[in-house]
């Protein structure tokens, strides 16, 4: 017989479940793609990249040789002194533009031109050809002085041959020439002196605009067009207007001489044509270059030594600038990073 206590003995434990293993994640086949062509991707642009910085340093390599080479260039063959010739021959020195310090026509450029014009010894003569409207009596009065001073050096005659204008400052220098040749229409004379501004004082008042400028001497900002122009001031700019006037009204008269007709409106600031300028004495006759180099110098072959800005200075002077703004740049960055 069986023992009631059997009966309440521990049930016979249930097999453990078994639990389940980690399993890898499955990528689905989209993501995969995805991920191979990004990695691609990524590689192209910075394989792109990389080439792309070896053409930009290969490429400033080249530029600063080709500047290097332009400059050698401009060295050994513009800024040489010119071929002399031997045979007879007329000088040319051409006047264009506005006569000013960073012009063509400045005096320096005009000055050597000369120089090296009159030292050829094939040269009989210089033939100045002015086409300009005026501009520095500074610079007029520096050309004007080395005319005088380069005819007694080489005892060489020196012409001057108006084509459009001579006017102001251009015939400032002209009258040094040992003649002027001008044609009919030609504009001559304007033997004068200006000096020119705005003001704004009025229209200042009449918007309640205050100008607000400190200066360390009384008379220091009486150019200035939004300050009031006092009478002395006006008296002392006219004195020193009237003077400068004198002297050029002086030196016409020295290169002219008798061959002027005086008249009341000479030294006016008037202008005249070609063929006026002839009947008032600022001109000698009517002329052009080769007119002059085959009847007057005896010498049809004419050279010009006038001195000129080349392209390859241009763009010379062109990178320099570049450079130069780029390394301001470049310390500005640099500066802002250190703060």
């Amino acid at each position: 017989m069986q023992d009631p206590q059997d009966s309440t003995s521990a049930p016979a434990s249930a097999p453990a479940q078994a639990l389940p293993e980690a399993q890898a994640p499955v990528l689905n086949p989209v993501d995969e793609n995805w991920a191979r062509k990004t990695l691609a991707d990524l590689a192209f642009a910075n394989l792109k990249e990389q080439q792309s910085q070896r053409r930009w340093k290969l490429g400033m390599r080249l530029a600063w040789l080709l500047f290097l080479g332009v400059v050698v260039w401009l060295a050994f063959s513009f800024n040489s002194p010119a071929n002399h010739t031997s045979f007879p021959h007329t000088a040319m020195v051409t006047i264009q533009g506005e006569i000013g310090p960073d012009t063509e026509a400045s005096a320096q450029n005009i000055m050597s031109s000369m120089r090296t014009a009159l030292e050829d010894p094939g040269s009989k003569a210089l033939v100045l050809l002015i086409n300009s409207p005026g501009g520095s009596p500074v610079q007029a009065g520096l050309i004007n002085d080395e005319i005088t001073r380069l005819r007694a050096l080489h005892n060489k005659p020196i012409y001057a041959v108006v084509e459009e204008s001579c006017a102001s400052a251009a015939y400032y220098i002209a009258a040094a020439a040992d003649q002027i040749y001008v044609d009919k229409a030609s504009l001559v004379g304007s033997i004068g002196v200006l000096m020119d501004g705005f003001g704004f004082t009025g229209l200042m008042d009449k918007l309640g605009v205050e100008r607000r400028l400190m200066t360390a001497g009384e008379n220091k900002g009486f150019l200035d067009p939004f300050s009031p122009q006092t009478q002395p001031q006006r008296q002392h700019a006219q004195a020193m207007l009237n003077q400068i006037h004198a002297q050029f009204i002086d030196v016409v008269k020295k290169g002219r001489g008798d061959r002027l007709k005086a008249t009341p409106e000479l030294f006016s600031g008037l202008f005249w044509s070609g063929q006026q300028a002839v009947d008032l004495g600022l001109a000698d006759s009517l002329g052009s270059v080769d007119g002059v180099a085959r009847e007057v110098v005896k010498a049809p072959d004419v050279i010009d030594y006038t001195q000129r800005e080349n392209v390859a200075e241009r763009l010379v002077k062109r990178f320099g600038v570049a450079v130069g703004e780029g390394s301001v740049r470049t310390m500005r960055t640099a500066g802002a990073g250190l703060r």
